[in-house]
């Protein structure tokens, strides 16, 4: 009788059919062990077994395979996260910045080298990164051994590119966020809020000429004419002077041309001719190097280049200097920010932002060429027309170089302003001087009636008066000046802004 040789799929617990042994069960049986009744395997059909050199090669693919999958863990960070992934060489990923030029040339690697120092860490130095204008921060902190903080400074659209996709924890922008940026990243918090912007110094947009040039200052209607390519030659800027312009210009993703394109163009268009560049030290040498060349810039790159002195319509004109871009008066200063989700998965964001902020922090802001927040007085030859009454308070007094502003349309204080009570505070602490030596002047816009205006710079000052008492100093003087001394336009947003303002003022 034909038989069918199987095999127990009970082997190991089968008393007499262990899995080595096949049992021969007779044709048309069931196709069962006869000692436990379990299926048996059947084993009359030959298993065709693959060759070696079938076997070889799918090892050696699932081998290369994982190795893949290996290299790609390792050697790329987190796109969400920081402060765990690591890189190729194995360090920890503690940071990663993105945005502006302006910021993320100098000043974002030296915070970064002077926060790791302060952290203990040795063997800091700053490498090349794998594209320009990226830099990589290498650092050894003790009890977590190597770390890199990375910087990418490709312009500011792309701090908020980088904040969207979880590519990176901390922005950098050289102008405030858009509405429609701030939109997209709601799911992060209120971008225009305390806890997501950070104000990490001021700047002042210079404009810049070859050193050879007699002009020693133009308005912002002839720069947004020049800009524009309405005016073209020398010629129709000053007589005596001839030559096509040269403009020069930052690329579309600069915060630096943002602003300027905001400040000065209002609308127009850059003009077709203008040479652009996403390095600000490479403009700079550019302009410096051609004597029909203009161009604009961060205060800290004119390098070899000359920086003029702009003026508003109603206003002086104002030189870029500390004074005149750290109280935000010179018509091209601007604002350098960080942004940030309000609740970051690196836990080391929150540490490096308190370091950029503190004093420490901006004392590198100013070693870079930046203007720090740190509280300084001066003393400041008052302009031709001043009030009588603001002549005879002033007299021997020193102004401080900040001013405090106002969230737009609104009568609250902006973030700057929040954090400045508390550096005002501090400095005044440090020195000892007491409320009765603080005198605060508020000022308004020229729109509305003067007695309007009036009691809109009174409450202004009372305002900042009254977070100062919340801090424990009752200041000598709160008074307001109206639509007097404007610092810029009256004709534009933005000149009306800065003319809505607090100065702060010490009795020697």
């Amino acid at each position: 009788m034909p038989i069918r040789p199987g095999r127990c799929t009970n082997f190991g617990n089968c008393g007499t059919a262990d899995k080595k042994e096949i049992v021969q069960v007779p044709e048309g049986s069931d196709f069962n062990c006869p000692e436990c009744a379990r299926p048996l395997t059947d084993m009359s059909a030959p298993t065709k077994r693959p060759s070696s050199l079938v076997t070889l090669l799918l090892v050696l693919l699932v081998l290369v395979i994982a190795g893949i999958g290996v290299w790609y863990f390792i050697s790329k960070p987190s796109t969400t996260t920081s402060g765990t992934a690591k890189t190729a060489t194995g360090a920890t990923v503690f940071l990663r910045l993105a945005g502006s030029n302006t910021i993320g040339s100098k000043l974002a690697p030296a915070l970064a080298e002077a926060f790791l120092r302060q952290k203990g860490a040795t063997d800091v130095k700053v490498t090349p990164g794998e594209k320009a204008d990226e830099e990589i921060v290498q650092a050894t902190l003790p009890g977590i051994g190597p770390v890199v903080v990375q910087i990418a400074a490709h312009g500011s659209a792309t701090a908020f590119d980088g904040l969207a996709n979880g590519s990176t924890d901390i922005g950098m922008a050289s102008r405030k966020i858009k509405s429609e940026e701030a939109s997209k990243l709601s799911s992060l918090g209120d971008m225009t809020s305390f806890s997501n912007e950070h104000v990490l110094g001021l700047d002042g947009i210079a404009v810049i000429v070859h050193r050879s040039n007699p002009v020693r200052f133009l308005s912002k209607d002839q720069l947004a004419a020049i800009f524009s390519g309405q005016t073209s030659d020398w010629s129709g800027v000053m007589s005596g002077l001839h030559g096509s312009i040269n403009v020069y210009a930052r690329d579309d993703k600069s915060g630096t041309y943002d602003t300027f394109k905001s400040l000065v163009l209002t609308g127009a268009p850059l003009t077709t001719n203008a040479k652009r560049f996403e390095d600000s030290n490479a403009l700079a040498d550019a302009v410096a190097n051609d004597i029909n060349g203009i161009g604009f810039v961060g205060l800290p790159y004119v390098r070899g280049a000359k920086a003029i002195a702009v003026s508003e319509k109603g206003a002086i004109p104002l030189q870029p200097n500390h004074f005149t871009v750290a109280t935000e008066d010179y018509p091209l200063s601007r604002r350098l920010y960080f942004y940030t989700p309000a609740n970051s998965q690196n836990p080391n964001v929150r540490d490096f932002l308190d370091f950029a902020l503190s004093k420490s922090g901006q004392d590198v802001v100013g070693q870079i060429g930046f203007i720090a927040q740190n509280v300084v007085p001066q003393n400041q030859s008052l302009p031709e027309g001043a009030p009588a009454d603001y002549v005879r308070v002033t007299n021997g007094a020193e102004r401080l170089s900040l001013n405090f502003r106002f969230r737009t349309g609104s009568s609250e204080l902006d973030n700057k302003a929040l954090v400045d009570l508390d550096r005002v505070v501090t400095f005044l602490s440090d020195l000892k001087y007491s409320g009765d030596k603080v005198m605060l002047f508020g000022f308004a816009d020229s729109t509305g009636t003067r007695p309007i205006n009036m009691a809109l710079s009174q409450r202004r000052a009372d305002a900042v008066d009254s977070q100062f008492q919340q801090r424990g100093v009752k200041p000598a003087v709160s008074k307001g000046f109206g639509p007097d001394l404007p610092v810029a336009s009256n004709d534009t947003p933005d000149g009306r802004e800065k003319n809505r303002r607090v100065e702060i003022w010490l009795k020697k």
